[in-house]
């Protein structure tokens, strides 16, 4: 049986399923033009079948093609668009600087923002930085005894797993609602995991993974990422009665992805 998962990525909105593990994109190449560098990776799809698409995902030039596409053919759509990547690379907003990690930092929340209060302490019950939110603030308490690039490495972790906490916590909610409208009979297994590259994913067996930084999206954008990946469980494709079925259930759908599409560059690089 093929590999047929289907992915939510971010940024450019839905693209296609690549070969092989599905939605994999390939090595970063480099095309010169004039006196520019065009860096771009190509994502083929056994679902395209004519058409391409090119997508400036954070920064990134990405090509989706159809499978048999070599990479000569994918070389010359990039050079034959290279005008309008170009203008699109240079009026991009520039992405987030890496947070620092330092109190009065301000961190992304459900659409909103929480500053972040660093406190160093004697210890903690786990021996590693604690986070809680204590209204619009988000509270790390530090073990004194850690060096400053340990500190900054341990913070991000434990940063990341509150996120991964609060994600769950609100796919759970998005799923009680529509698992019955949208289910296939069965509850699918869920997890969360850091996905670099994508928004969430449903394999040909049912299982849902969603990306921790879910928790830093309003709740809408979360609710549409979890109905999308629901649609999945009927319709493992980007075909028209797939989105014709997201729609019936989010008619603003649209909408929906334009935002996703504008906020995916303004997150932190945590």
């Amino acid at each position: 049986m093929p590999n047929t998962q289907s992915h939510l990525w971010p940024a450019a909105g839905l693209r296609s399923i690549g070969a092989g593990k599905a939605g994999a994109t390939g090595p970063l190449k480099r095309l010169k033009v004039d006196d520019r560098s065009i860096e771009y990776r190509i994502r083929r799809s056994r679902q395209r079948k004519k058409t391409y698409q090119v997508s400036i995902v954070a920064g990134e030039v990405v090509l989706a093609v159809p499978y048999s596409t070599t990479n000569k053919q994918a070389e010359e759509m990039v050079r034959r668009k290279s005008p309008w990547i170009l203008s699109k690379l240079d009026t991009a907003p520039a992405r987030p600087e890496v947070p620092s990690f330092l109190s009065g930092e301000r961190l992304p929340y459900q659409g909103g923002e929480l500053t972040l209060w660093v406190q160093g302490v004697d210890t903690t019950p786990t021996g590693q930085p604690e986070v809680s939110r204590e209204r619009r603030r988000l509270k790390v308490n530090v073990p004194l005894d850690l060096d400053d690039a340990t500190r900054s490495r341990r913070i991000e972790a434990a940063l990341m797993t509150w996120y991964a906490h609060r994600a769950g916590e609100q796919v759970e909610e998005h799923l009680a609602r529509w698992l019955p409208a949208l289910g296939n009979g069965t509850v699918p297994t869920v997890r969360i995991r850091n996905q670099k590259r994508r928004w969430g994913s449903c394999s040909h067996t049912g299982n849902l993974r969603f990306n921790w930084r879910l928790a830093m999206l309003e709740p809408a954008l979360t609710e549409y990422v979890v109905v999308h990946e629901l649609c999945h469980l009927t319709h493992m494709n980007h075909s028209p009665d797939f989105w014709g079925l997201v729609a019936r259930h989010l008619p603003d759908v649209k909408e929906r992805r334009r935002r996703l599409r504008e906020l995916e560059a303004t997150l932190p690089p945590l």
